[in-house]
């Protein structure tokens, strides 16, 4: 039998088993509960506890179980460490991979900003500088007044008196008056939710601007208002759950797996699942 598999039967941790074995009873509490760890160590492994007991105390008298005896050299519990060990590569690990992504993001955000100030520039320096606000368009003619037949034939006198110079000069069309006045369309945006199956690290960058970055435990829910482009790093891909405008969203992959996706308003579809 392994000291581990005792160490599971017994409750009792698998250093004082191993000082147990080497007949160093200085990890042991002392008195009657020493003896009851030896009680259960000697049923464990099939000894008679009661002869073991007697020959416990008979070799450490009850005085030398509590103090007198040397301190041993302390034993670490290999399999703690190894866990411990591996916690940490994990987190160094994504922290590596989260600073590149993360100085991306910043200089590809910094780009776009720049290339919309740019064109707004030329626009409003193309403007003319007395054009405070933009021509409106005439009231359109209601279909009553358009189905109005003409009452006859112009009177003569009237086309004389009617000359070139005297005529208003031509309307255009509202379409062209109000082509560039017309105002933008409003932008369409896209609501993420972001929620954690199990403990998962989570980075989201919203538009350039980080919305997460940290530890998402099992039930924490976020969510996120996209108008360009969100980029969401995971390092446990099958941990997190999504849903864009209310529709669930696919697995982004494997247990375990470290995955990075870009969404937009323009492929959010392809995550969807299938139906």
């Amino acid at each position: 039998m392994s000291l581990r598999e005792i160490a599971d039967a017994t409750k009792i941790s698998v250093g004082v088993l191993e000082a147990l074995e080497r007949n160093d009873i200085s990890k042991l509490p002392g008195g009657i509960f020493g003896r009851g760890f030896v009680r259960s160590y000697a049923s464990e492994v099939g000894l008679d506890p009661e002869a073991t007991i007697q020959d416990f105390i008979a070799q450490f008298p009850s005085d030398s179980v509590i103090a007198g005896h040397p301190t041993s050299e302390r034993v670490e519990d290999t399999v703690a460490v190894e866990s411990d060990r591996r916690t940490a590569g994990t987190f160094l690990w994504l922290l590596l991979i989260a600073v590149p992504v993360a100085g991306g993001l910043l200089y590809f955000s910094t780009l776009g900003r720049r290339a919309i100030r740019e064109p707004a520039a030329i626009v409003d320096a193309a403007r003319p500088a007395g054009d405070a606000q933009p021509p409106t368009a005439p009231p359109a003619a209601t279909p009553e007044q358009a189905s109005v037949p003409p009452a006859g034939p112009p009177d003569a006198t009237a086309l004389a008196a009617t000359s070139p110079a005297a005529l208003p000069a031509p309307v255009p069309p509202a379409a062209s008056l109000t082509a560039d006045a017309r105002p933008a369309a409003s932008v369409d945006q896209l609501t993420v939710a972001v929620a954690a199956k199990r403990p998962c690290w989570v980075s989201a960058t919203v538009d350039g601007q980080t919305a997460i970055e940290r530890l998402l435990k099992p039930g924490d829910r976020q969510t996120l208002t996209v108008r360009r482009e969100m980029v969401l790093t995971a390092g446990d891909a099958s941990a997190i759950v999504l849903q864009f405008n209310g529709a669930d969203a696919r697995s982004l992959g494997k247990s375990g797996e470290v995955v990075t996706a870009r969404f937009n308003l323009a492929n959010y579809k392809d995550y969807l699942q299938a139906r």
